[in-house]
């Protein structure tokens, strides 16, 4: 299908597929949140409000590729206490280290509209090998002539291995903070000209 701007989407593999080319997260169309097991008997969730992420399309879409950044400062749980603690050199020193980055190394595998996405997260200084779940969600075009897709992606850390090691131990046996994190994140990408 062509628009009126001469961008097209396109077949592939039974699904209706964005133009190669560069796409940018769109800042009002995302959430990149995560969720920790607290007190081992709840979850506590979270988002951080910056983040930024260039995707480019690829003509063999199975050779695409994503470089994020999060601003680790914005972090948000909605308690004041608590994010000033997770902000803090215990856990993100947002001072030393303000962004948290991705940088994805290839498309493992798909299945439909679902695929693998290996990649190298790096978190207070400390990378390592990540695999998103990645869902494509579709493609459209804005009502303000904007060629935009849709896509959310989910993938779990072990928090430990990227130093992030503070913890209290409960009486009753157990931590106060899980070291598992499941990462959620939703968007949209928007084609540049």
């Amino acid at each position: 299908m062509t628009s009126s701007t001469g961008s097209v989407t396109r077949e592939w593999s039974g699904l209706t597929i964005p133009a190669a080319g560069t796409y940018l997260l769109d800042a009002a169309h995302k959430r990149v949140g995560f969720v920790a097991r607290h007190m081992m008997v709840s979850k506590v969730r979270g988002e951080f409000a910056d983040a930024t992420a260039t995707i480019t399309v690829a003509e063999d879409p199975m050779q695409s590729s994503v470089t994020a950044t999060i601003q680790a400062a914005s972090i948000n749980t909605a308690q004041a206490d608590r994010d000033a603690h997770l902000r803090s050199p215990e856990f993100l020193d947002v001072e030393n280290f303000p962004t948290l980055e991705f940088r994805s190394t290839g498309v493992k595998s798909w299945d439909g509209n679902e695929f693998v996405l290996s990649g190298e997260l790096t978190i207070k200084g400390v990378t390592r090998p990540v695999e998103l779940e990645v869902e494509f969600e579709g493609v459209g075009r804005s009502p303000f002539g904007q060629d935009i897709f849709g896509f959310s992606a989910t993938t779990e850390i072990d928090r430990e291995e990227f130093g992030l090691t503070w913890n209290v131990a409960l009486e009753t046996g157990g931590v106060l903070v899980g070291k598992k994190i499941k990462i959620e994140i939703e968007g949209e990408g928007v084609r540049q000209a």
